[in-house]
């Protein structure tokens, strides 16, 4: 029986696990992120995968860095066949790579070699891609340029956003890996080289790419905002105070406003003039210390005071 090391953090990762569980593999342990504070109360918490893993009664390594760690030489005394990795989150050093007999495995979630790096899903929807996908490809040194095994592109779709797109990917990633895998360890299936002229990055997102640029066409800003929902979400501030903005809607409406002013106030709308004369419409938001509200319950309550012709930055 193939003996695999399974490294993996977030909810994306536990449906491959979880394939990989029911396929017959001997997962000898799961290495994921340690337990974090999550929410107001600072709750410490497990990461999805390691829930799965207790669940599955399989051993747990959680190491805050795994480059020279005791999990690292707990991996290495294990002998695994192969490592999967799938958003572990973690660079792994060359002699964790050196391991195990069929290399190590990563499960991305991008079509490389577009979108290297930790955030290719909110890149894909941000920058206004019709599709996405996920490639099963060879772990080296630098980071996600290994060879490519297998891809598989899905479509986004306008009411895609970060979450749906995760959930849609995760499932493609687990049935693309248990096709793909057999032909890796019988060594059928070859990694194919990345062509590095057509490369392009995902960074984490920073502060500043959450914020509203209202200079951008509605159309691009209605794809930040799915682009970073769930997480982290973007948010616009008007008169000192944050809103996080969660759901809109471009419009067919032009205007002359400049771009940022509130050029539509009643109970139930508000529109917000954009860039190249484009409207949008805020569907959702959230105040600072508050909930998330439709429009129409924000305009009729703490945002009563929010009036035509006045801008959001």
């Amino acid at each position: 029986m193939t003996k695999i090391i399974f490294m993996g953090t977030p909810a994306f990762s536990v449906p491959i696990l979880e394939g990989l569980i029911e396929a017959g593999y001997d997962i000898q342990a799961v290495v994921t992120q340690p337990d974090r504070p999550v929410g107001r109360k600072r709750i410490m918490t497990p990461p999805p995968v390691k829930e799965a893993a207790v669940k599955h009664g399989l051993q747990v390594l959680q190491p805050e860095k795994i480059s020279g760690s005791e999990e690292m030489e707990t991996i290495i005394a294990l002998a695994p066949d192969v490592i999967v990795t799938a958003a572990f989150g973690q660079f792994l050093p060359e002699r964790l790579l050196q391991v195990p007999a069929f290399g190590a495995v990563n499960v991305h979630a991008s079509l490389l070699p577009k979108y290297r790096g930790g955030a290719p899903v909110h890149y894909s929807i941000m920058n206004g891609e019709k599709e996405t996908g996920v490639t099963i490809m060879e772990m080296i040194k630098k980071m996600d340029a290994g060879g490519i095994y297998a891809q598989k592109s899905i479509p986004i779709s306008q009411l895609d956003d970060v979450g749906t797109m995760f959930d849609k990917l995760s499932l493609v990633g687990k049935e693309l890996l248990l096709v793909t895998l057999p032909g890796i360890l019988s060594g059928e299936t070859k990694p194919v080289p990345q062509d590095e002229s057509q490369v392009t990055f995902s960074p984490n997102i920073t502060r500043e790419q959450e914020r509203i640029d209202w200079q951008k066409t509605a159309a691009e800003i209605d794809c930040q905002v799915r682009g970073l929902r769930p997480w982290p979400t973007a948010f616009a501030v008007y008169q000192g105070t944050n809103w996080k903005i969660w759901e809109t809607t471009p419009l067919l409406e032009t205007t002359t406003a400049e771009p940022g002013t509130i050029i539509k106030r009643s109970k139930k709308e508000l529109w917000i003039a954009c860039g190249a004369g484009t409207v949008l419409s805020v569907n959702r938001l959230q105040p600072s210390g508050k909930g998330k509200l439709s429009i129409q319950e924000f305009l009729n309550g703490s945002g009563q005071g929010v009036k035509e012709s006045e801008k959001v930055d």
